[in-house]
C-alpha cells in the first residue's frame, strides 16, 4: 500500500492511497467462493455454479463490497502509519476504479492542531472566599419561610412584597403589542419579574385603582421588537394581598425535606446546604475564569468537523430545553445560533486536552471516590448511588472526566498569579459571567496588534 499525503491549509489534509490490484482480487475471489457455496441459480445444482457464472452475476456487487471495507481498514492503517490525528470523517474520492489495477483513493479531512501552550504564569487570577455567618442561615430561613407564605386580601395599598392581582395591556404608541396583555395577573411586587418600573409603579394603589405607566423596555430585552422602545402600560387592580408567614415548626421543616424538631435543628441542615452550595459555586466560578483566561491567552486554528458536531450537540440540548422532543427536528434550528459557542467550547476542550497530555495528567482514583462519596450524601441511600456509578461505566467516565478537569485547574492555578478576595455569600453564589464573543474578539485584536509591534 502506497500513501502520500499533502497539506492544503493548516489543517486539511488530503492524503492519497494506492491498494494493490492483488489485494482486491483476492477479497473478491474470497467472497465470491463463499456466495458460490450457498447460491441458487436456475440450471445448476447449488454449490455446482461455475465461478465464471458466479463471478458475472455478483462480481460488481462484491466488489463494491470489498472496496468499502478496503477503504476502511486501508484508511485506519495509512493514518496510523503517517502518524496523523483526523478531527472528522474523511471525504472519499475514487481515483482510479479499475478491475485488475491498483486502486487509488483521495481522502480529504481536517487534523487536530498542534498547540504550544502560552505561559500560564503571568495569568491573574482572582480566587473568591466566602465564610457563612449567622446572619446568612438567618436569611435563608426566612427566604424558605417566605416561599410557603399564604396570600391574605386585604383592603389596603400596596407595598412592597404584597401580591396583586391584576389587568394590564401595553401600547406601542396608539397600538397593543403583541404579548403585552394580561388579565387575573398575579405579581408580587419587589420579584423583579416585570421590565424596571413596571412593579415600582404598583405601589400605593388599592383594589379597583387604575393608572398608567410609561415605561421603557430595556436595551438588550429578549424580544427585538420592543428592545428599548417607549411603551404605555394601562392597569386596572383587581386585589391586593398581603403574606401570611407559615410558622417555624416541624410541618413546615418536613416540606423543605429536612427531619429536625426545632428551629436550631433547621438551621443545621440549612448551614450544610449552604456550605454544599456555596463549595461548588466557588469550584465553578474558579473553573469558568480559568479556563476562560486558557483561551484567552493562547489562540487554536479550530477543526469545522469538530465545530459542527459541538453545533449539532447544542442543538439537541436547545430542543430538550425548551421540550421539542421529537416533534422537533434538531437541524431546523440555524447554525449561526450556535456557531460562536460551539468555537469557543471546542477551543476549551482542545486546550484542556493540551494542558493533561503535555503535564501527563492521570485521574486521581481517590477524588473520584470522594466526589462520589460526597455527591451520593445527598440521597437517603447514599450507598446504592456509589454502587450504581461504579456499576456503570459511561457514568462513572462522566465522573472521572469532572475530577480530571478539576485536575486540569489546579494545575493551571498552580501556575498562576492568584489573589483572594473575600465575598458575601449572596455574591459567592452568582455565576460567573463568560466573555462575551465581542469581548474575547477584542482581546484577541490587541493581542494581535502587539504581536505585531513586537
Amino acid at each position: 500500500m502506497q500513501v502520500s499525503v499533502e497539506s492544503t491549509s493548516t489543517l486539511e489534509r488530503q492524503m492519497t492511497v494506492t491498494v494493490p490490484a492483488a489485494r482486491i482480487e483476492d477479497d473478491v475471489n474470497s467472497r465470491l467462493k463463499q456466495t458460490a457455496g450457498s447460491a441458487r441459480i436456475d440450471g445448476f445444482r447449488p454449490g455446482k455454479v461455475p465461478f465464471k457464472v458466479i463471478k458475472r452475476r455478483y462480481g460488481k456487487g462484491a466488489r463494491q463490497e470489498v472496496l468499502g471495507e478496503v477503504i476502511q481498514h486501508s484508511f485506519y492503517e495509512a493514518i496510523t502509519q503517517e502518524k496523523l490525528k483526523p478531527a472528522g470523517g474523511p471525504s472519499i474520492e475514487a481515483k482510479n476504479d479499475v478491475e485488475g489495477e491498483d486502486f487509488q483513493y483521495v481522502a480529504t479531512f481536517e487534523v487536530y492542531p498542534e498547540i504550544e501552550l502560552a505561559d500560564f504564569s503571568a495569568v491573574e487570577v482572582e480566587k473568591e472566599t466566602c465564610e457563612i455567618s449567622d446572619a446568612d442561615v438567618d436569611t435563608m430561613v426566612e427566604t424558605l419561610q417566605k416561599q410557603q407564605s399564604a396570600w391574605e386580601e386585604e383592603d389596603k395599598a400596596a407595598e412592597d412584597g404584597d401580591q396583586v392581582n391584576l389587568d394590564f395591556e401595553g401600547f406601542k404608541g396608539d397600538e397593543a403589542f403583541e404579548g403585552g396583555k394580561s388579565e387575573g395577573h398575579e405579581l408580587v411586587i419587589g420579584s423583579s419579574t416585570m421590565i424596571p418600573g413596571f412593579e415600582d409603579g404598583l405601589v400605593g394603589l388599592k383594589a379597583g385603582d387604575e393608572k398608567e405607566l410609561n415605561l421603557s423596555f430595556p436595551e438588550q430585552y429578549h424580544a427585538e421588537h420592543l428592545a428599548g422602545q417607549e411603551v404605555l402600560f394601562k392597569i386596572k387592580v383587581n386585589k391586593v394581598s398581603k403574606p401570611v408567614l407559615p410558622k417555624l415548626d416541624k410541618e413546615l421543616f418536613t416540606k423543605f425535606g429536612v427531619e429536625a424538631e426545632d428551629l436550631e435543628s433547621f438551621k443545621v441542615e440549612i448551614r450544610n446546604n449552604m456550605e454544599r452550595e456555596l463549595k461548588l459555586a466557588l469550584k465553578n466560578k474558579l473553573k469558568t475564569q480559568v479556563l476562560e483566561s486558557l483561551v484567552k491567552v493562547n489562540s487554536v486554528e479550530v477543526p469545522k468537523a469538530l465545530i459542527d458536531n459541538e453545533i449539532d450537540r447544542l442543538r439537541q440540548q436547545a430542543v430538550q430545553q425548551f421540550g421539542g422532543g421529537a416533534n422537533m427536528d434538531p437541524s431546523a434550528l440555524p447554525a449561526d445560533l450556535f456557531a460562536d459557542q460551539a468555537k469557543h467550547r471546542v477551543s476549551i476542550g482542545l486546550l484542556v486536552n493540551e494542558v493533561i497530555d503535555s503535564g501527563e495528567l492521570k485521574t486521581d482514583q481517590d477524588r473520584v471516590d470522594s466526589t462520589l462519596e460526597e455527591m451520593a450524601g445527598t440521597y437517603e441511600q447514599p450507598q446504592e448511588v456509589i454502587e450504581y456509578y461504579k456499576s456503570n461505566p459511561e457514568q462513572l467516565a462522566q465522573i472521572e472526566a469532572l475530577v480530571l478537569e478539576d485536575q486540569v485547574v489546579e494545575s493551571l492555578v498552580g501556575q498562576a498569579k492568584v489573589s483572594e478576595v473575600a465575598v458575601s455569600y449572596e455574591e459567592a453564589l452568582k455565576p460567573a459571567q463568560p466573555q462575551s464573543a465581542e469581548e474575547t474578539a477584542e482581546d484577541e485584536a490587541e493581542a494581535a496588534e502587539e504581536k505585531s509591534a513586537e
